[in-house]
């Protein structure tokens, strides 16, 4: 079975090449009534670039959305959604240099290998951080439909190698401000911080990775399906297919390693009726099933492979040792992108496990008999 779907109700199906002729997403299973249009999903993928040259790459494609199906008089209409945006700014000609040269950090190699050298290789063709684009497509579906059940999800840049942003933060003012700095960090000051450590890595022929923090807000009390499709496991499976993630925690996470049962666990209370935990180490999931509180899971962005220093690498035309540069347009960090890819992966398992939980029906608002 091919893995490039998601859900067993919300089904996401992304398609799509770095440097093919479109990137695309088909979600099927969207309940019916939900009011979208063009420009409601052009505003969550216009998130997906920042707009600052010092820590971007050169390529910068303006990434219409063209709505393809599934929208009819303002609504979803129940029948699969698809949706497109063209790559425009393409140029391959590095990536025939480099065919045989499979670059440190790469999937190059492995999937030559998987797919007996027939894949396209072109800017990392299917492998490419350039096929984010269509999950954030699906996810701005996602957030809209999670929005009609007061469900929120945001996301922000947490550290840049060694820059971190430890402070306590006001959810609302991470949710008001993570998209105001090139960097997706809320605080201005650690913002600046990380745009400086990116631009001497990459005045350094280098890159940097990072940290991104996720919240999903308000998610009720009994989503998840254990045990292989827990809320949790799918999230973790979902951000991972993000390329550059290397790893997944919720709530404490790994810190809960080194912690006593007595200071790991959240002892239960309530307000105003409703139960809840008075801190938030297990992340808003216990069992695989939410609790109610916020889920809280950080991702772990390795730096961008691509880069300016010389790499030792395994010519395949000889299978003898060579040495690879790698040319063309690269982000000397790509945790900014990665914030609304994340986003949109945490939305689109919710909604999945939303339906699948009967908290989101399969028709939104009936027009009539």
């Amino acid at each position: 079975m091919a893995g490039n779907s998601t859900g067993k109700e919300f089904v996401v199906t992304t398609f799509g090449e770095s440097h093919g002729k479109i990137v695309g997403v088909t979600i099927d299973g969207c309940p019916a009534g939900l009011a979208l249009t063009e420009a409601d999903v052009q505003a969550e993928v216009d998130h997906r670039i920042p707009r600052d040259p010092k820590i971007t790459s050169a390529r910068v494609e303006k990434d219409k959305i063209t709505i393809q199906s599934g929208i009819f008089n303002g609504f979803t209409t129940g029948a699969p959604i698809t949706m497109t945006v063209e790559n425009r700014d393409v140029d391959s000609s590095d990536y025939e240099a480099m065919k045989d040269l499979p670059r440190p950090g790469h999937a190059d190699y492995t999937a030559r290998v998987k797919y007996g050298g027939f894949n396209d290789y072109r800017g990392g063709g299917r492998f490419s951080g350039r096929i984010t684009v269509a999950l954030i497509m699906a996810g701005a579906v996602a957030k809209r439909l999670l929005n009609q059940f007061g469900v929120d999800v945001f996301a922000y840049t947490k550290a840049i190698g060694n820059v971190k942003l430890d402070k306590p933060l006001d959810y609302d003012f991470v949710r008001s401000r993570r998209y105001k700095t090139a960097v997706r960090c809320p605080d201005v000051k650690c913002a600046e911080a990380m745009e400086a450590a990116i631009a001497e890595a990459r005045k350094e022929g280098d890159s940097l990775g990072g940290i991104v923090e996720i919240i999903g807000a308000n998610v009720p009390a009994g989503v998840g399906e254990p045990l292989f499709d827990a809320l949790d496991a799918d999230i973790a499976k979902a951000l991972f297919a993000i390329p550059a993630v290397k790893g997944v925690e919720f709530g404490a996470g790994f810190k809960s390693a080194t912690l006593k049962g007595s200071e790991n666990n959240d002892a239960f209370g309530t307000v105003n009726g409703v139960v809840g935990t008075l801190t938030n180490n297990h992340g808003g999931v216990l069992g695989g099933i939410s609790s109610g509180m916020p889920i809280v899971v950080r991702i772990a962005v390795k730096p961008t492979p691509s880069i300016g220093k010389e790499q030792q690498t395994v010519a395949l035309t000889t299978m003898e040792n060579a040495t690879l540069t790698v040319a063309g347009r690269h982000d000397p960090c790509v945790v900014p992108k990665a914030v609304p890819a994340a986003e949109s992966a945490v939305a689109v398992i919710l909604v999945d496990h939303m339906i699948r939980a009967g908290f989101i029906p399969r028709v939104l608002k009936a027009q009539g008999p």
